[in-house]
């Protein structure tokens, strides 16, 4: 679905991304996670043809995004700014909607049920007619998720999508992006809690000073404690607290709750010997 070859990328004289190559497949959840300033955000602009590769070639869905028009590839490829001031054009919920909608020429007679249904899976049915710029931040962020997700793209892109959620309303976000990757979709996720890397995330890519630092399964990520330093990241809780016991966290899946005990339990009975 995505295959980015030896990209490069300069803004003026500057290098923001260097020969930077991974290929996405249905059903992955892939986190881009890295200190700031590492290109995650440049990266994720040449997947919707916002940003044209300086060097080297990006594909999504067969389509090379250098001599694909931008509004084309948006019927593919659905983009969550961090900002949703950023995408927030109409002065009601159902407006931006259908804003979209039209931008996608999806038929007119489909608008009345994707509009409801987006709408109830970010938790804004109630909202359909309020205008979104006297809505708090967290609703806007998620009315432009609902106009993402009516349009039905094939790859979901999600720059920092719970950086104003709540614990629940995060959770929610996160659902969504689990559904999407299981229906055989692409979710390429930036974010900076380890938490939800951990928890949702199939594969992780760690971008340092715009150069690829691992492309992994989130388990080797976290084993790194090196690497996450260098990249300003933190264990999830319960990776940490294997660490500060000295419990190797073998495996592939992130270490959770019960992995942990289980762990626990067979040092205690082995040193119980």
């Amino acid at each position: 679905m995505i295959r980015i070859r030896s990209l490069s990328a300069r803004i003026r004289k500057a290098e923001i991304l260097r020969d930077v190559s991974f290929s996405a497949g249905p059903g992955e959840l892939i986190a881009l996670v890295g200190p700031n300033g590492a290109g995650k955000t440049t990266l994720l602009k040449h997947l919707n043809g916002l940003m044209k590769p300086s060097s080297g070639e990006v594909a999504v869905m067969g389509m090379d995004t250098r001599k694909t028009k931008t509004s084309r590839l948006a019927r593919s490829v659905g983009f969550l700014f961090q900002n949703p001031d950023r995408q927030i054009l109409c002065q009601s919920v159902r407006k931006e909607i259908e804003f979209g909608l039209r931008h996608c020429g999806v038929p007119q007679a489909e608008w009345n049920e994707r509009i409801e249904r987006s709408c109830a899976r970010v938790g804004l049915s109630d909202s359909l007619e309020a205008d979104p710029f006297m809505l708090p931040r967290s609703k806007r962020q998620r009315v432009a998720l609902a106009s993402v997700l009516a349009t039905e793209p094939q790859v979901l892109v999600l720059d920092e999508p719970t950086s104003a959620q709540d614990e629940s309303e995060t959770l929610r976000v996160m659902d969504i992006a689990r559904e999407f990757r299981e229906s055989g979709k692409v979710v390429i996720l930036v974010s900076h809690d380890m938490e939800l890397v951990a928890r949702f995330a199939s594969r992780v890519v760690v971008l340092i000073a715009g150069s690829i630092a691992l492309d992994s399964e989130p388990a080797e990520l976290f084993r790194d404690r090196e690497l996450l330093r260098k990249a300003r990241l933190t264990q999830p809780g319960f990776s940490r607290i294997a660490y500060a016991l000295g419990i190797d966290c073998p495996g592939a899946a992130p270490l959770g709750a019960a992995a942990l005990a289980d762990l626990i339990l067979s040092r205690a009975a082995k040193e119980a010997v």
